[in-house]
């Protein structure tokens, strides 16, 4: 008679964990900086129609790193659950707190009750009237969810690229500042450990404008991203 087999629930929780982790740690990193106008969003990504960076609603918006087909699908829940809140309620009301506890409900439940959990990291993010109104929430495989402040690096190579950030990174820096600053460390190392230039057509990049008034999201792409990128500071 063969023994049943038997797995402890914390090394199931455990290999789920591993398992996410390594998906996620295979994508291209994504980096959110505050600015004193706003909030940007950068990352390595030559693809023109599979975005990384999205608005959800009038100043949210969602940064994702892992499988696409999964974070695409969280997108586009996040998107009908905005446009359901703002309908029944007021426009007001929806939150990026909300949205990203609604996201950690779903993270969570897969993780918990699913074979495989999800290879997202994702980051919620909302533009104040003011620097001290912007709320930035990044949520891992499992539904945890943690608040942030200034900046926060996703993806491959994650806590090297924060300490690169964290070392330059201060409250009130322009745009150009900023995305110079991305860019430096996005391409701070290549496959052979050497730094990379990274190029506009090489980049998604995104911001929440706060002076914008109801919309505050925008890509910035071709000739104005060089335009921004060629301000920065080298």
């Amino acid at each position: 008679m063969s023994m049943p087999f038997y797995v402890s629930p914390e090394q199931l929780m455990k290999d789920r964990a591993d398992y996410a982790r390594k998906g996620i740690a295979r994508g291209r990193s994504v980096v959110v900086l505050q600015y004193d106008d706003g909030i940007a969003f950068a990352t390595e990504n030559p693809s023109r129609a599979l975005h990384k960076i999205s608005e959800i609603y009038d100043r949210i918006a969602f940064a994702a790193v892992g499988k696409y087909n999964e974070f695409e699908n969280l997108r586009v829940a996040g998107v009908r659950y905005a446009d359901l809140r703002g309908y029944s309620y007021d426009r007001v009301d929806v939150t990026a707190r909300g949205l990203a506890n609604a996201y950690a409900q779903t993270l969570g439940t897969v993780f918990t009750t699913e074979s495989k959990p999800l290879e997202v990291e994702l980051v919620v993010v909302e533009v104040g009237r003011d620097p001290a109104g912007d709320q930035i929430y990044r949520l891992s495989y499992d539904g945890s969810v943690t608040d942030e402040h200034g900046w926060v690096v996703m993806g491959g190579q994650a806590d090297r690229l924060a300490g690169l950030l964290g070392g330059e990174w201060r409250p009130g820096m322009t745009l150009a500042e900023v995305l110079g600053l991305a860019v430096r460390v996005l391409g701070s190392a290549g496959d052979d450990g050497e730094p990379r230039a990274l190029g506009a057509a090489q980049l998604e990049v995104a911001v929440l404008d706060r002076t914008r008034p109801r919309r505050a999201f925008r890509r910035l792409t071709g000739a104005l991203l060089e335009d921004v990128l060629g301000a920065s500071p080298a």
